[in-house]
């Protein structure tokens, strides 16, 4: 489960990262690279855990996460920028 502060809960499409599941329940994420490369889509994750399918290269501190490159590991709330 994603919740995501002051917009709701969404479940997490398995296969796909948060970036990719977000943008199926229609969650405007302001992004670039998709990739972990330019940090555009830093979030920050509020609770819970995430996997990065591709190893972020960009700067993000120690409670944001970058939706276009993780996976959720548990359940997770996120608060968008």
């Amino acid at each position: 489960m994603i919740v995501v502060k002051d917009h709701g809960e969404y479940v997490q499409q398995q296969e796909r990262t948060l970036l990719q599941s977000l943008e199926d329940n229609q969650l405007d994420v302001h992004y670039h690279c998709r990739e972990g490369f330019c940090g555009a889509c830093r979030t920050r994750l509020l609770k819970g855990s995430v996997h990065y399918v591709t190893e972020p290269l960009a700067y993000i501190d120690d409670d944001e996460i970058l939706p276009c490159s993780c996976i959720a590991t548990s359940d997770i709330e996120i608060e968008l920028s």
